[in-house]
Parts: structure tokens; sequence; C-alpha cells
């Protein structure tokens, strides 16, 4: 073979062999807490992955952009937001038997719009000092008389909450839960304000003795020296319905329409639910795993376990509207 031919057939094999594609991502996480685990897929396969953090403003960006949008995923947080996505028509489905094989039922959507990665249970934070042990094991318990004055929490109207009084509708109907976030509204020690942390430093600080939280609160909060001290005075406590299971809640992945890159797309959200992607993804987020047996990082185990309860999260979704009006009419935040 001359060295021209050699050229030209060295030319030609490169026209032919396709551009590995990137994979372009919209995330409503701060890119830091899910770089981990892209770094681990793109060291895998070769394929890089673009994070764009989209603080507000995700759904109108994406309507925006139409076919010509760049994104490939949506990563975001909480059922209320998935929901938000899948009105907004912006998403499609995907068919994946290792997708619906790895992510329990409750977990995914039922149309294969969506699928959880990670979950985070809603628990409560109670004070070492000041909370007996078994002084609560319910999230009914929270309307009782007996903590009168003794509970914090953030807005009942925040995403969170809305997402557990959807659950208490689930479990109580729309009459009981009324009643119970009247009750919990009645007990509370001052006004709502502030996240979940800021609950946490109000225990620490005497102004009440119990609150509403995320578990990975806890982690964020060992590890920061300035609210280790926080952290340090209370304790996790996994309520459960009495007749369920504890509420949680998830972060997720959807496939935009546009998806330019789908192919590659598809191959990082089974990455994902992967085992090893499981556990990079919960040891960086302290947050819980969604494949069954995926190992939890050491601390987030520590914490103990429970049962999580199983009401489908697009059930919770229905509720939400309800939930809103509800704490709209009790005057939650008053």
């Amino acid at each position: 073979m001359t060295l021209r031919t050699t050229l030209l057939a060295t030319a030609c094999a490169a026209i032919a062999a396709p551009a590995v594609a990137d994979v372009n991502i919209y995330t409503t996480r701060q890119p830091e807490l899910i770089q981990p685990v892209m770094d681990a897929f793109t060291a895998q396969t070769g394929i890089a992955v673009n994070l764009a953090y989209v603080d507000d403003g995700l759904v109108e960006r994406l309507k925006a952009e139409g076919a010509r949008s760049p994104a490939d995923l949506v990563m975001t947080v909480d059922i209320a937001n998935l929901m938000q996505i899948v009105e907004a028509g912006v998403i499609q489905p995907v068919e994946s038997d290792v997708l619906t094989a790895a992510v329990p039922e409750n977990l995914r959507s039922s149309d294969n719009l969506w699928f959880g990665l990670t979950t985070r249970a809603r628990i409560i934070y109670a004070s070492r000092d000041r909370v007996a042990d078994g002084e609560v094991t319910t999230y009914e318990d929270l309307a009782s008389d007996k903590w009168e004055g003794r509970i914090c929490t953030r807005s009942g109207v925040h995403n969170y909450n809305l997402a557990l009084t959807s659950a208490v509708i689930a479990h109580l109907g729309e009459e009981g839960a009324s009643a119970w976030a009247a009750g919990v509204h009645e007990n509370l020690a001052r006004k709502p304000e502030g996240n979940d942390r800021a609950q946490v430093k109000a225990i620490w600080a005497g102004e009440c003795d119990i609150s509403l939280g995320n578990t990975y609160y806890m982690g964020q909060m060992l590890s920061d020296p300035e609210q280790t001290e926080w952290a340090n005075s209370v304790r996790i406590i996994f309520p459960t319905f009495e007749n369920g299971g504890t509420h949680v809640n998830i972060s997720g992945v959807a496939m935009t329409n546009a998806a330019p890159n789908r192919a590659e797309a598809l191959q990082l959200m089974e990455y994902l639910v992967s085992p090893e992607a499981q556990a990079i993804y919960a040891e960086s987020n302290f947050e819980y795993p969604v494949l069954a047996d995926a190992p939890l990082s050491e601390l987030v185990a520590s914490w103990g376990t429970f049962d999580a309860d199983t009401v489908k999260l697009d059930e919770l979704a229905g509720h939400r509207p309800t939930a809103l009006r509800i704490m709209e009419e009790v005057n939650f935040d008053g």
C-alpha cells in the first residue's frame, strides 16, 4: 500500500467513525452535588457530561427552546418539580428494562416519564435533652396537644411540607388531613420560617423541641463546622403513618423531548441506577439509593433503618392542590 493510499484510508476511517457525543443536563441541583457520579460515568464510557445549573425558570426555558434545546436530560428534586415538567409537556417517555427493574414502581412515573434516583425521608429532628425515646413515633402524633408550643418547621407551603401533607391526605383523607394540619399549626413554637437546618438550630437554641426535616440535612450540618453543634443537639426519629411507613421524596431524572444525544442520555440514565453510581450518588448527598441492596454511606447507615411508605408518588402529586388549599385554610404560616 502506498503512502497516499494509507493516508486516504486513514482519512476515510476518521470521517466514517462517529464522534462520541456529550450528554447535556439541566439541573436544579447544585452541580457539585452530582459531579462525582458524572465523573465516574465519563471515566467508564468516555462520554462527557455537561451540567447547566438552572435555579429558576427551568420549565420556561425548556418550553422556549423547544426542539432546539441542547438539553438531553433534566435532573431535579421533589415530586412537585417533576410533575411541573410533566405537565409542561417537555419530556418524553423512556422505555428501559434496566430502569424499570432498578427503580421501585412507587418511585417512578407510571408512564415512564421520570425515574427516581435517590430518596430522602421526611423525618423528625428531636432534642436529645428534652424529648424522651418513644415520645413521638407517628406523623399523627405531631397533632397531639402534648406538643403544644414545641414544634418548629419551615413554611407549610414549601414543596417538602406539601408533599408530606399530600401523604397525610393519602392516609387520612382530606378531612383527616385538615384536622392534622390545624393540630400541627396549634403546636408550633413560632411562625414557620427558614429552611430545615434553621429548625434544628432553633432546637439547639431551646426555642422548640422537635422539627420536621429531610434526612440529608443531618449530613450537611455535620459537614459544616458552624452547624455541627446544632446537629449534635438532636437525634433522628423515623416516624410512620399509623397504617403506613415513613414518608419519602426523591431526586429524579427525565429525558427532554429535544434530547439531541438520546442514545448517550439513555446510557447515562441506566448508569445512574447501577450499583456503582447509586453508591457514589448516595454517599455524596447523604441520601438513600433507590436500588435495592445498594450500599449506604456509613454516616447514613448510622441513623438507623426505616420502612418507607409505599404510596406512589404519582398519587401524592395528585393530592398537592388539596394539600396547598388545606395549608392556606388553616393559615399554617400565619
